[in-house]
C-alpha cells in the first residue's frame, strides 16, 4: 500500500488504499485527481465535562492529536516530514499499533483509530492503573519522561507509516525478559505488547551521581517494539 521511495519518503496510490490520513504538512506532491480535507481521529480534540481534573485530562487528550488531512480520489501522493526517517508497518488482523501522534506520518483511512490513555495501553498502560486518576498518574510520568499522556491506537487491515530520528531499531518482544527502552527513544509497539513505565531512580540519582536514566519503559507480551536511534523528541 505505502511504498518507500527512499529512507525519508513514501508514496501511495490513494484510490487503491481507499483513502489516506496523514499529518498536516506531510504531503510533498501528488499526481492525478486527489482532494484533501481536514480529518480528526475519534476521541482527539474533544473536551471532557466535569471538574478541573476532567477538563485537564480532556486538554491533554486534545494535545495528543496532530492535525491530519484525509486524501481521497485517484492518484499517487508522496509523503514525508521534516527529513525524518520513515518505516512502513503492515497491519495484520487482530494486531494493534500504538504510537504517539507525533510519531505517525500517515495511515490507511480504513484503519480503526482512537486516542487512548497511556494508563490503559496494552493492558499495562505505564503502571498507572485505570480510570482518570490512573491516567493522571500516567500524565505525571509523561511529563517526567517527555512522552505523552495519551497515545494513538490503530487496528484493522491496512498499513501505517512511522517517523523517527536517525533510523529505526525493530526489537522482537516475546522472550522471558522484557525489552527495556528509554521512553524518549520509544517510537511504537505493534502486536500484543504491554508497556509499563518504571522508575529506576535511586539515592545516587537524588544526589546527582546516578546514571541519569530515571524512567524506563518495560515492554512484554508478543510483538515488536520500534525504537529510534536518538532520544530527540519529534
Amino acid at each position: 500500500m505505502f511504498d518507500k521511495v527512499n529512507s525519508k519518503v513514501v508514496k501511495v496510490d490513494v484510490g487503491q488504499a481507499g483513502g489516506v490520513v496523514a499529518r498536516s504538512g506531510a504531503m510533498l506532491f501528488y499526481t492525478g485527481q486527489v482532494a484533501f480535507a481536514p480529518h480528526q481521529i475519534p476521541g482527539a480534540g474533544q473536551g471532557m465535562g466535569g471538574g478541573g481534573l476532567m477538563r485537564m485530562a480532556g486538554q491533554m487528550m486534545a494535545g495528543e492529536h496532530e492535525r491530519t488531512m484525509l486524501a481521497q480520489g485517484h492518484g499517487v501522493v508522496h509523503y514525508g516530514f521534516a527529513g525524518l526517517e520513515v518505516h512502513v508497518v503492515q497491519m495484520q488482523p487482530g494486531a494493534v499499533l500504538r504510537a504517539e501522534a507525533s510519531r505517525l506520518l500517515a495511515q490507511s483511512a480504513g484503519l480503526q483509530a482512537s486516542v487512548v490513555s497511556v494508563a490503559s495501553s496494552g493492558g499495562g498502560g505505564g503502571g498507572g492503573g485505570g480510570g482518570l486518576m490512573g491516567a493522571l498518574r500516567g500524565a505525571a510520568a509523561g511529563v517526567a519522561t517527555g512522552t505523552g499522556m495519551f497515545t494513538t491506537q490503530l487496528s484493522g487491515q491496512g498499513s501505517a507509516v512511522l517517523l523517527a530520528h536517525g533510523g529505526f531499531l525493530e526489537l522482537p518482544v516475546g522472550g522471558p525478559n522484557p525489552i527495556v527502552v528509554d521512553p524518549q527513544a520509544f517510537v511504537a509497539a505493534y502486536g500484543n505488547v504491554q508497556t509499563e513505565l518504571k522508575s529506576a531512580m535511586s539515592w545516587r540519582d537524588a544526589v546527582g551521581r546516578g546514571a541519569g536514566e530515571a524512567m524506563q519503559l518495560h515492554c512484554h507480551g508478543q510483538g515488536v517494539v520500534y525504537v529510534q536511534a536518538s532520544e530527540e523528541k519529534l
